[in-house]
């Protein structure tokens, strides 16, 4: 239910807020935009866990009341004004007077409409002195716009790389693959980790001007890596052990791969077969687990084995029952605590502030689609990486991804924190690395929101 509202919100409402707020709110605001976001994800968890227990339409009513919050918001968007910088461009400077006048209560009015109204001549002067090219490969050519890019690019693909969504996504698959046998009771810990993530979200709220851009994705990323370290831990625990099987069958050779495995973890991981066992306090009794084929619904037994024709066994066929089923949630819930302040609102917020007037809107829309390609990427790879990799294995694989991620935000992000636009861009002017390369003491002349210019240098000028 969440993916529509979060798609809008990460493409489109970020930039409106980064062009209607006040300059001195544009950071807290973008996180307020990601708190009613995850707080709908969150909503969306309790939801989906109320419509579990109707087995055979709870699944129709979770899709079909997405539609409900999409429609209101469609509604709301028809009463949307469009931005004061959008109408200036577009010669209506009185519709932006009186847009603005909305936004402000009426103070600043006149001072801010002149300032916008002033850098956008300006941005129309530069862009004329640059040619007709796209204003991609003219921020590819400005050195320092290229290095912003690189950045906000960067952030949004290791924000992505670091599993939030395959989290998010998956949260009840994984708490089943931990351990947890009831499918209802796993929907509701999924709520759990969703509210956590919400309130969490609130924190980086509180510490984005305390202290700092840089220093808060560095530690969210460094608990990253330790709550996705914690994870893998918890799932190799979990296989190593895995309870025995005692009983095999020689039905056929149809199903003779079911009988040749010695453990739960290696039966399960088999699709065509399912643990069947005693239980006693989510435990297996000890010589009491047997590898069964399963029907092609992947859910029930066959109906000649132990667990098919007798109610007296539990039948898994997508976890095993484990004394280390807590350290699964345990490593969702240390996961979202470290992801939400830091890496799951730095991203949007970096972005919105270190790209020129000129370029932001199309970095923005770079980073953006960066971000919705690697959450393609990992959420459709999860499933077939615990296959390949084992679980434990996928998420050492993600917090491997994390690490690198972790140190090209140390090399490469610079603090923003009380920074004012035009002096953002300013950062990125000194190359990373000179190389044996001259490096360039003035750069491209930067349109600013203050009509302050960083540098004049010709954008033919190389780093």
């Amino acid at each position: 239910m969440h993916l529509v509202s979060e798609g809008l919100a990460s493409m489109t409402v970020p930039m409106y807020i980064a062009e209607a707020a006040p300059a001195d709110m544009r950071g807290r605001l973008i996180l307020i935009n990601s708190m009613f976001i995850t707080g709908g994800q969150f909503i969306a968890c309790v939801l989906d866990g109320a419509f579990s227990y109707d087995k055979e339409n709870g699944w129709r009513y979770m899709l079909g009341l997405a539609g409900v919050p999409s429609l209101i918001q469609f509604i709301g968007f028809l009463f949307l004004p469009e931005s004061p910088r959008w109408l200036i461009t577009k010669g209506r400077k009185e519709e932006a007077r009186r847009v603005l006048s909305l936004m402000r209560a009426g103070v600043g009015v006149d001072e801010e409409l002149d300032e916008i109204q002033r850098n956008i001549e300006e941005q129309k002067e530069e862009m004329q002195a640059r040619g007709k090219k796209a204003v991609l490969v003219q921020m590819i050519q400005t050195p320092a716009v290229r290095r912003a890019l690189i950045v906000g690019c960067g952030m949004q693909m290791f924000q992505q790389l670091a599993g939030i969504n395959t989290v998010m996504y998956y949260s009840a698959t994984i708490i089943k693959m931990s351990g947890v046998k009831d499918d209802n009771f796993a929907i509701w810990l999924a709520a759990v980790v969703g509210f956590t993530n919400f309130l969490f979200t609130g924190v980086g709220l509180y510490l984005v001007e305390k202290i700092g851009r840089r220093k808060l994705s560095l530690g969210s990323m460094m608990g990253v890596i330790f709550s996705l370290l914690f994870l893998a831990a918890g799932f190799l625990l979990a296989s190593l052990d895995s309870p025995p099987i005692s009983h095999s069958y020689v039905k056929s050779s149809t199903h003779v791969n079911c009988s040749g495995y010695s453990s739960c973890n290696d039966c399960i991981s088999d699709h065509g077969c399912g643990f069947c066992y005693l239980d006693l306090h989510n435990t297996a009794v000890n010589g009491s687990g047997s590898c069964d084929p399963i029907t092609r619904t992947m859910d029930e037994p066959m109906k000649w084995t132990r667990c098919g024709n007798s109610t007296q066994f539990t039948f898994a066929y997508d976890f095993c029952p484990t004394a280390y089923s807590w350290m699964g949630i345990a490593g969702l819930v240390l996961y979202l605590i470290f992801f939400a302040p830091g890496m799951g609102t730095m991203p949007w917020v970096i972005n919105a502030e270190i790209y020129p007037n000129w370029a932001r809107s199309t970095g923005n829309a770079c980073s953006s689609a960066v971000n919705w390609i690697c959450n393609l990427l990992i959420s459709m790879t999860f499933l077939t990486l615990t296959d390949a990799l084992t679980r434990h294995g996928a998420f050492f694989l993600y917090s491997g991804l994390s690490l690198l991620g972790f140190f090209f935000i140390f090399v490469f992000l610079p603090e923003t924190k009380g920074k004012k636009l035009e002096e953002v861009i300013q950062l990125f002017s000194k190359p990373w690395c000179a190389c044996g390369t001259v490096e360039l003491e003035r750069e491209v002349k930067y349109i600013q929101i203050k009509g302050h210019n960083a540098a004049d240098t010709d954008v033919s000028d190389g780093e």
